[in-house]
């Protein structure tokens, strides 16, 4: 079965796979009424009638924004021979497609991918990685890892998706489950034993995992975020607690950070075999010194009785779990602690993470994706420590997003910076004036240090103009995106090369 769906928008990455019969995939989720016949080949499933092809199963669900049985009729047009809906069949499509009734469409849309595209993740050792801050960089470190000691190596993401040396772009962390197990078929078929997965909290509850299987799963924190989609923090938690007890396959392994109350309940709850690691001295790799600069970061561990040494260009102090938890997921997986940490040098960060703009002036800016409340804490108390002068930092919040972060994110800049200058960031169809006043209630006992520029081209401006000597410039909230959402359009915005263009760099 040739692929025929492009990976998240970016390039198709070619790959094959085997033809099934209808009733093979009715095998594997329960029914309620099945009209029409079961012979059918099939040829690929879809979640979206843009992406179906011919002998195609089309599954109809509906979500938020959008319900899928209003485009049965383009995608029968397109080929659909049949449709999976937990609605009783359309007696207006009985005689165009077999038409599947099942109490979960979106579990179905998983199994039945997984089982047309050959199972390509019983077929691969994954690694999945979770958490509120963390999940690219220990994905890239990871993949960084399987490039250079089994190659190729697969990985997949907020920033990209990657097969071998080809790579895409990519629009959400974890994409719907056909997409994820056609490109796990496409990695299968390039030869890859070894993948790394961001696995986001939305695509745990909206069962976009389901047909995947990790041999070993990664914890890296949490922290408040997402809330306008969980609304509480129990049910984020339970979401993310999804990857340790419904995906690991038997025998898989657990790999746990215990530097959060929601660590150590992971840890103490998980069936699987854990590694944890951490500050803690209960930790099973014990961090210990850390030395970091703007050239990268040292760091020592201590693993049973053994004391062991981390070197990487990575930046910044948080940097340090990230490195340490990719060491112990690719350990994990039996590579030797040896291989791994003569590798680990040669391994860069993921993009805007942490990523130093270079400029022709006696201060210093980076770039960062931090945009919770927990991650901006982390990447200034990095960033200070690196500081000769004054520590400035440029943020926003994102619009139609959880609300309820933006006081304190205000707060946490206010408190650790010495110039904050607010702006907008992907206000979407909200005002970004309304945004910036809902900031500006964390920063009321500091107003003296804060000064609002809602233009965000503007703001980058007003910083880099006031700059000084020994100072560092902190740009926070995109990261790697190189768009901005103002209400529904897409605008070409990157913090990395607006910075560029002001400075003349």
């Amino acid at each position: 079965m040739k692929a025929t769906t492009e990976i998240e928008g970016g390039k198709n990455l070619s790959g094959s796979g085997s033809r099934v019969k209808l009733g093979e995939l009715l095998a594997l989720v329960p029914l309620q009424t099945v009209r029409g016949p079961r012979d059918v080949e099939i040829h690929g499933v879809a979640v979206d009638s843009r992406e179906v092809r011919p002998g195609f199963v089309f599954v109809a669900r509906e979500g938020e924004k959008t319900d899928g049985h209003r485009f049965l009729g383009d995608a029968i047009a397109r080929g659909a021979v049949v449709v999976v809906s937990e609605r009783p069949p359309d007696a207006k499509f009985a005689a165009a497609a077999t038409w599947v009734q099942t109490p979960d469409a979106r579990k179905a849309a998983g199994l039945m991918a997984a089982k047309a595209w050959g199972e390509p993740a019983k077929k691969m050792d994954l690694v999945g990685v979770t958490g509120t801050n963390g999940k690219t960089t220990s994905a890239y470190l990871i993949d960084g890892l399987f490039s250079r000691l089994a190659p190729p190596s697969a990985m997949l993401g907020t920033v990209v998706s990657k097969i071998g040396d080809r790579s895409a772009p990519t629009r959400h962390t974890t994409p719907e489950a056909p997409a994820i197990q056609e490109f796990l078929a496409q990695a299968v078929a390039a030869g890859c034993r070894y993948g790394a997965l961001e696995v986001s909290s939305h695509g745990l509850a909206l069962s976009r995992l389901e047909g995947s299987e990790f041999q070993v799963g990664v914890f890296t924190n949490l922290s408040r975020d997402h809330l306008d989609f969980h609304r509480d923090m129990e049910s984020y938690w339970e979401a993310k607690r999804l990857l340790f007890t419904r995906y690991l396959r038997p025998g898989g392994r657990a790999v746990i950070a215990i530097g959060d109350v929601y660590g150590e309940r992971l840890a103490s709850g998980v069936s699987a075999e854990a590694t944890t690691f951490g500050l803690s001295s209960t930790a099973d790799l014990v961090m210990g010194s850390v030395e970091t600069s703007l050239e990268g970061t040292r760091l020592s561990f201590r693993e049973g009785s053994v004391i062991r040494e981390i070197r990487s260009p990575l930046v910044g102090r948080y940097n340090a779990l990230n490195l340490l938890g990719a060491y112990a997921a690719v350990r994990a997986l039996g590579f030797s602690s040896d291989d791994i940490l003569r590798t680990l040098p040669e391994v860069p960060g993921a993009p805007g993470r942490f990523e130093r703009v270079s400029v022709s002036r006696p201060f210093d800016v980076v770039v960062d994706y931090a945009h919770t409340d927990d991650a901006l804490r982390k990447l200034l108390e990095a960033a200070r420590p690196l500081t000769r002068g004054k520590l400035w930092v440029v943020f926003g919040c994102g619009g139609e997003r959880d609300r309820s972060k933006r006081p304190l994110m205000g707060m946490v800049a206010a408190r650790l910076a010495d110039r904050v200058v607010l702006t907008s960031d992907n206000p979407r169809g909200e005002d970004p004036a309304a945004i910036v006043r809902e900031i500006q209630l964390g920063t009321k006992e500091h107003s003296e240090s804060i000064e609002v520029e809602v233009d965000r081209r503007k703001a980058i401006a007003m910083a880099l103009e006031r700059a000084e000597a020994g100072d560092l410039v902190v740009i926070a909230g995109k990261g790697h995106e190189p768009y901005q959402i103002v209400g529904d359009r897409v605008l070409d915005f990157d913090d990395r090369n607006v910075v560029r263009e002001i400075l003349g760099s």
